[in-house]
């Protein structure tokens, strides 16, 4: 069965069971088991928090995770994330929240209701709510109508509660302005930069060097190191065996049409003239003239993409205004629907955008095209040579895997078909072996979780197909300080070089605290003052960096107290700075944007009031775990 849907995984039927079967395990989670679903995983003032529940939400921060981290998300950051235990805590919120609505006698009525879920844009056709494809989608995901309406109910009820907890939270001018002079203050600071590289001639002693090693032992201990035997069965070498029937290049064609449709496309320039989407008549107006102004010298014969590039204002300006070939759905309405109503050559009147105002050239027009069978027939005839090279790979790869139980049948096994049996070099587990492979890293992955002389199951790396076995292990061992005399060497002089650079930071602040002037001092100790200019609290500091805590003494600092404590550490270097000005946002633009910070204020403190709720909630509530659901 496995071999024949691997020998089809092209055809368009089995590509729908597959996405079928995948899609059955997604409200539930990865193979949630039948015996578990019913056991309660937490208990809430005597309400139970049952495994099924906690795998779904589990499994929700997983599918989250992996969109936002990708293929670097692994089961060593899944524990540093503690997504386990963030499932268990939404779910004991939840219970807390809705015991609470239910205290109150809240409520969320149907009309409430059948208002949000006709709001979801999943569930509309061309705008309108669609009951057939709200009842097709909740079908395809494995959810009745009755479970996604009672966990929206749950939702809207939750909100409400949430509301009504927070709604005394308020947020006055006088705190929003301090908020603003706090956050867009800026300073000017004078400061010099000890780096360690500038210390040179530092050569240990053997006695510290020995010392060094001995303090830093664990540091050298080499990486665990494996060697594998491995047999590649390369799809390329099997085309020649691969015979692809008339038939089937017809069936590929008809059943995926898609592939070979070509939409229409507009390659254009434009010219940008900003306008915000909430601005007045008179800005609206005084732009499109601008606009027009421009378009006039267009017409007149100008070249456009010269006019782009001295007037446009938005980021292709530096490219003519060149936006490639687009569809019409990668543009905003407006811009496309007159892009594409234009011929080749046609400059427009100006259109109206919520970015403003555009001058549109067309240079192309691309018309929908349908690659013919004959056209296409090359390209088909090469996929499915492939998926046939390939299919005939693993299955010669599963000759050799059933037939090998032991070490030796592996070599045996090979030798009597004739292929080559491969030996790495030893490898680490973040640098997999250099010859041979065509993935090194996830060969490397792929051994690290196999025992000595194990067979691996098959394996895909790289477009081929993989059988690997490990024949032996290096441990991970304390190199004698001969081995590693000169890495030893080396780190102990930049530790030395280091520890110079501070000492010489904090004897320089000392000399600036007794009263000397910074430019003598610098002359002395062979370092240049200079100053940042000014920059925010919250921003890097202009040849520093950002650093937290550098920051924080910096915006301490005044006119009449100058100096920090002590010297800071910046990446490498040590920093002695000294207050120079401090200027104060003006109120004007507080004003600006006062509205926006009195929200987001705002919205920060109703946040902060529901948190403090819920820790008193939870501090005065029943609740047990259970440990190993969540370890």
């Amino acid at each position: 069965m496995l071999s024949l849907m691997r020998k089809h995984a092209g055809n368009w039927i089995i590509k729908f069971i597959l996405g079928a079967v995948i899609l059955a395990f997604i409200p539930f989670g990865y193979g949630v088991y039948q015996d578990r679903r019913d056991a309660e995983v937490a208990n809430v003032n005597g309400e139970s928090i049952l495994y099924d529940d906690y795998n779904r939400v589990y499994n929700n921060l997983l599918v989250q995770m992996r969109q936002n981290f990708g293929d670097s998300l692994n089961e060593d950051m899944i524990k540093m994330l503690q997504l386990r235990t963030q499932a268990i805590d939404r779910l004991i919120e939840e219970k807390l929240l809705l015991a609470e609505a239910q205290r109150l006698n809240l409520r969320v009525s149907d009309e409430e209701l059948a208002e949000t879920i006709g709001s979801f844009e999943a569930f509309q056709t061309a705008g309108v709510f669609d009951s057939r494809r709200y009842e097709y989608i909740l079908d395809r995901s494995r959810l009745t109508k009755e479970i996604f309406e009672d966990e929206q109910k749950k939702a809207l009820l939750v909100n409400k509660l949430r509301n009504f907890i927070s709604i005394g939270a308020n947020v006055s001018e006088a705190e929003a302005k301090q908020w603003y002079r706090w956050n867009n203050a800026s300073l000017n600071l004078d400061y010099v930069a000890f780096s360690p590289s500038k210390y040179k001639g530092i050569v240990p002693t053997e006695e510290e060097i020995q010392a060094y090693f001995e303090e830093n032992k664990a540091s050298y201990k080499t990486e665990t190191k494996l060697k594998a035997r491995f047999l590649r069965f390369d799809p390329d070498t099997f085309k020649s065996d691969v015979n692809i029937a008339e038939e089937d290049i017809r069936d590929y064609y008809e059943a995926n049409s898609e592939e070979f449709y070509t939409t229409k496309t507009v390659e254009a320039r434009h010219i940008l003239i900003k306008v915000k989407e909430d601005a007045d008549e008179q800005t609206v107006e005084e732009a499109r003239k601008r606009a027009e102004d421009i378009l006039k010298m267009a017409k007149d014969g100008k070249n456009f993409a010269d006019l782009a590039v001295q007037f446009s204002e938005g980021p292709t300006a530096k490219n003519g205004g060149s936006l490639g070939a687009f569809r019409k759905e990668a543009m905003v309405k407006p811009f496309s629907d007159k892009a594409f109503a234009m011929q080749a050559g046609e400059i427009s009147e100006p259109v109206r955008t919520r970015f403003g105002w555009h001058i549109i050239k067309v240079e192309k027009v691309n018309e929908a095209s349908t690659l013919s069978l004959e056209d296409a027939r090359k390209r088909i005839t090469d996929k499915l040579t492939l998926e046939g090279a390939k299919t005939l790979a693993y299955d010669q790869a599963e000759l050799v895997y059933d037939a090998s139980f032991e070490g030796d049948d592996l070599v045996r096994n090979a030798a009597d078909r004739k292929m080559t049996v491969h030996e790495t070099e030893f490898f680490t587990r973040n640098k997999g072996p250099v010859k041979g492979v065509k993935d090194p890293a996830k060969f490397a992955a792929a051994a690290f979780e196999m025992n000595l002389m194990d067979i691996s199951d098959l394996k895909e790396f790289g477009n081929s197909i993989y059988l690997l076995q490990v024949i032996e292990k290096m441990e991970p061992e304390i190199p004698d300080l001969e081995t590693v005399a000169a890495e030893v060497t080396a780190d102990l002089i930049k530790e030395k070089q280091k520890e110079k650079a501070g000492q010489d930071a904090e004897k320089f602040l000392a000399a600036l605290k007794e009263g000397q002037a910074m430019a003598a001092v610098s002359e002395r100790f062979g370092v240049k003052p200079e100053s940042t200019g000014f920059f925010k609290r919250n921003a890097p500091i202009p040849n520093i960096g950002y650093d937290r805590e550098l920051a924080g003494a910096a915006f301490g600092l005044s006119g009449t107290d100058k100096l920090p404590e002590n010297a800071f550490q910046v990446n490498n270097s040590y920093y002695v700075i000294q207050f120079l000005a401090k200027k104060e946002p003006p109120d004007e633009d507080f004003e600006k944007e006062k509205d926006q910070i009195i929200e987001r204020l705002l919205q920060q403190k109703r946040f902060k009031t529901i948190e403090n709720w819920l820790a008193e909630k939870r501090k005065n509530s029943e609740i047990i775990i259970e440990e190993r659901f969540i370890e």
